[in-house]
């Protein structure tokens, strides 16, 4: 009986020897092993995973298949991710078979909680309707206006004192935390109409932007764990699961006070007077929706908009920083700009806000947001579910059941796409040759944005943000990384930095500069900058 055991035992690992030697032979990628494939290649490199993932893509060609989970039955299904930055087959993923690849179960079981079926939670005829109602508000100049309105609200009461109290004080500030709570402040104000003053001069912790944090942040713990643990986990309200229902609650019950008495403001003469241009009042003048409904619609742009924006102009600064002479064409153009429009005197162009039509002219500002995007996407890689079996334009057979994951990353870094210098920050590549025009690339080359149907809508608000915040703070002060600060990726679905971006504040002389009646108080000059690594 013992030997009869063993036999079978035997048996069975010479079996499972040859399947999976036949499984690994015709993958391509990182290395796979028995049982837990490609897994201990992600936790050895989770460091540095999108430069992981983009090193495999250089060496694949573009695309490889990899296996998470090496099981008879699981490993060609469920447990197979084909990773990809080609263009071809990034549109084919993300419009020509739109239909066949939906976020999927599992993004949607793991947000829920959060996100219910909102705009950026849901696939189908769900989303559909969604996309449709939100479209016709983004294309209105009503909703512009009031993005310009609440970041110029922002930056000129909040964020221009912090940066001038630091510089008095030849004081470091953690940009990214300062960029976090002006996002954040912004895009609640456009959402429904309502400051929670992240950004005050105290730097206050906010209970809905913190019950918000770590309701985000318990919500992607669940990637880490089999579906099966953190449902267990949820009905035993035990570690993170316990957390994020808590956070929910929190959340809820603010926006459910505010949805409640906005229904009472427009019900009662349309506000007593005052005119609502947020999302939340715009969609309650278009029918009547639930209050779940609202909510989710609500804490889904939020989610969509807050990190992006800040993250950009957190490498957007950083990049700037270690490249002089960008600095200097992007302050040239803003002083040009300025000047035909407010004159030569450097006072006036500190006076007020830029305008619609100034913002619109800086086009090598916006080349250099786009580099920046296109080196250090916000978003670095997302992933799609494969409804039914496919083959990729460039070959690839993709089973039913398995996933798809696309590198932003890596899209914005292949010699085949961008040329040889695709690792340079260089924003002429996004300039007409005679350098008066933005010229964008195809979107299914440059993917910050994403592409196809579900193309970001806020893109053109996102360029407008990160316009008027770089362009107010370069206008005032030169940023040096302070001294002994690394600067490194945080791996997380969003490319934050590891530790924050810790910079010098410094004014900047614009009568020094750029000449004129107006002249700042001088600044002592700036600690030399050491090595960063990105």
């Amino acid at each position: 009986m013992e030997l009869a055991t063993v036999a079978v035992l035997l048996g069975c690992v010479a079996a499972y020897a040859v399947w999976f030697s036949r499984l690994a032979s015709g993958l391509r990628g990182p290395r796979v092993w028995p049982v837990v494939g490609s897994l201990p290649g992600l936790v050895q490199h989770s460091e540095r995973m999108h430069e992981w993932i983009a090193d495999n893509l250089r060496g694949a060609g573009g695309t490889y298949q990899t296996c998470i989970c090496a099981v008879p039955g699981l490993a060609r299904r469920q447990g197979l991710v084909t990773v990809t930055c080609e263009p071809r087959n990034l549109e084919h993923v993300l419009r020509t078979r739109f239909e066949n690849y939906p976020k999927g179960p599992t993004w949607h079981a793991v947000f829920r909680d959060l996100l219910g079926d909102g705009i950026f939670n849901s696939d189908g005829e769900t989303w559909l309707a969604q996309r449709k109602t939100a479209a016709l508000e983004f294309t209105t100049r009503t909703l512009r206006a009031a993005m310009s309105r609440w970041v110029s609200r922002s930056i000129h009461r909040c964020l221009v004192p912090i940066l001038k109290e630091a510089s008095a004080a030849s004081a470091a500030v953690d940009l990214q935390d300062l960029l976090l709570r002006l996002t954040f402040d912004n895009i609640c104000g456009l959402a429904f109409g309502k400051d929670p003053e992240t950004l005050a001069p105290e730097l206050p912790e906010n209970a809905f932007a913190a019950a918000f944090d770590r309701a985000t942040e318990a919500s992607l713990r669940r990637f880490i764990f089999p579906e099966m643990v953190w449902r267990l986990k949820k009905w035993l309200r035990v570690g993170m699961e316990a957390t994020l229902a808590q956070s929910v609650a929190r959340v809820d019950g603010y926006l459910s006070a505010i949805i409640k008495a906005r229904k009472l403001e427009l019900g009662d003469g349309g506000g007593g007077g005052r005119s609502y241009d947020d999302l939340l009042s715009r969609f309650m003048k278009k029918g009547e929706y639930a209050d779940s409904f609202l909510q989710h619609v609500v804490l889904n742009f939020i989610l969509a908009g807050r990190d992006t924006s800040s993250v950009a102009l957190c490498w957007f600064f950083w990049l700037v920083s270690v490249h002089p002479a960008v600095e200097r064409r992007v302050m040239a153009e803003l002083v040009a700009v300025l000047t035909e429009s407010r004159g030569g005197d450097p006072g006036e162009w500190l006076a007020a806000p830029l305008a619609f039509e100034e913002l619109d002219r800086l086009v090598y500002l916006k080349a250099s947001l786009s580099e920046t995007l296109r080196l250090y996407p916000s978003v670095p890689e997302d992933s799609k579910y494969v409804v039914s079996d496919d083959v990729l334009p460039d070959g690839t057979f993709v089973p039913a059941g398995s996933s798809i994951t696309y590198s932003i990353y890596s899209a914005g870094r292949m010699k085949s796409v961008w040329g040889d210098d695709c690792l340079e920050f260089r924003p002429e590549r996004w300039l007409s040759p005679d350098g008066e025009r933005f010229e964008p690339h195809d979107s299914f080359k440059f993917v910050a944005f994403n592409a196809g149907p579900r193309i970001c809508l806020g893109k053109d608000l996102a360029y407008l943000q990160m316009k008027s915040v770089a362009a107010s703070v370069l206008l005032r002060h030169r940023l040096k990384v302070a001294a002994g600060h690394r600067v490194e990726q945080k791996m997380s679905l969003t490319l934050f930095m590891k530790d924050g971006l810790r910079m010098n504040v410094f004014d900047r002389d614009l009568t020094c500069e750029f000449g004129g009646k107006f002249r700042p108080e001088t600044s002592p000059s700036p600690s030399p900058v050491v090595e960063t690594e990105a």
